[in-house]
């Protein structure tokens, strides 16, 4: 009876640690593409199929490891789309992780909201290690790997060198950029399982892809970095269109029925569209009326910055790294139309 419960014992005792043993194992698995040591928390919209990343606020760097955009899936009966892959392979190789945690349907798409550095650099990890996932863009992205816009091509590769800097060990050597297996022109929309998933162009605004998706049944949308919330947003670019970037806002409110849950590019998530958006419009009409009211006055560009009222958004994140050139690329967009 004795040998007989020492026996028991020691099963209980073996399945115990196995039981312990077996997730922490998994938790430790070596990512290729080098450790994430930031919190990676996965938040669900409440009682939908939709779960999301966000990002820190503020510009890639060492400090937050390149985890400045927000990501998030959508789990279906036939398997998993993706909307963005965050800024480095480490992060889109931890987003694999975090997706195969809720459910072990294949990843089937991934769509990208366009092609800046912190929402593509994952591609990698979903290239090698999602195989069956075709990457989805619109064509004005194909530009940026080397298309048909031969410099945004250019500009594609002089970041990729910045960030191999930047971001060491996260991005370098062997980082390489992905293009899209599929391009679209102004919509992309398809089923999968019972959802109905309706991509459209919005750009150029931030850039000349910018486009967003709408899980209709859900009435949830994710709009990539048509809109901001709680940081600046980066207009420093020649591919950036912010009367058209307006414009796009304006689609978005008029959207019917509203959507419910706003996944914006960066910041946190919204139940109101007009809410959602209200910063991005309000900080981009501010900057394009300072500027043309120096341009009215005949000040140079130094004279108007210095002379605008900056109190509002000088605390938010980016603002030293992105407000100043942000608003030099819009004094020159409108200067031709004063001389």
């Amino acid at each position: 009876m004795y040998n007989l419960n020492r026996i028991i014992t020691h099963l209980v005792l073996s399945l115990a640690v196995f039981v312990i043993y077996l997730p922490s194992s998994q938790a430790a698995k070596k990512n290729p593409y080098g450790e994430v040591s930031l919190p990676f928390k996965l938040y669900q919209i409440p009682n939908k199929p939709v779960y999301y990343i966000l990002g820190e606020s503020g510009v890639p760097g060492k400090d937050n490891e390149g985890h400045t955009s927000n990501a998030g899936f959508v789990v279906t009966k036939e398997g998993v789309v993706v909307f963005d892959s965050l800024g480095t392979p480490a992060l889109g190789y931890r987003m694999i992780e975090r997706i195969k945690e809720i459910t072990d349907q294949p990843i089937k798409k991934v769509i990208v909201s366009h092609y800046h550095a912190d929402h593509i650099y994952g591609l990698q990890a979903f290239k090698e290690h999602a195989k069956q996932a075709k990457i989805i863009a619109q064509q004005e992205t194909l530009g940026y790997v080397g298309g048909d816009r031969a410099t945004q091509g250019e500009a594609a590769q002089r970041r990729l060198v910045q960030r191999r800097k930047a971001l060491a060990p996260w991005v370098d050597d062997n980082t390489y950029l992905v293009a899209a297996d599929i391009t679209f022109e102004k919509e992309y929309d398809f089923k999968m399982g019972d959802l109905t998933f309706e991509v459209r162009h919005l750009g150029p605004a931030h850039a000349p892809g910018d486009s967003i998706m709408l899980v209709k049944e859900l009435g949830v949308l994710f709009s990539g970095d048509v809109i901001y919330k709680g940081r600046i947003p980066f207009l420093d670019s020649p591919e950036t269109d912010v009367r058209n970037w307006l414009k796009g806002l304006s689609y978005l409110t008029d959207l019917k029925p509203a959507p419910t849950s706003i996944i914006p590019g960066h910041g946190g998530v919204g139940k109101d569209v007009s809410r959602s958006l209200g910063f991005t419009k309000k900080y981009l009409e501010f900057v394009v009326e300072a500027m043309k009211f120096g341009l009215q006055e005949y000040d140079s560009f130094k004279e108007t910055y210095e002379k605008t009222d900056w109190s509002e958004y000088e605390d938010l994140p980016a603002f030293r790294a992105s407000n100043r050139g942000n608003a030099y690329r819009i004094y020159l967009e409108l200067e031709p139309e004063f001389f």
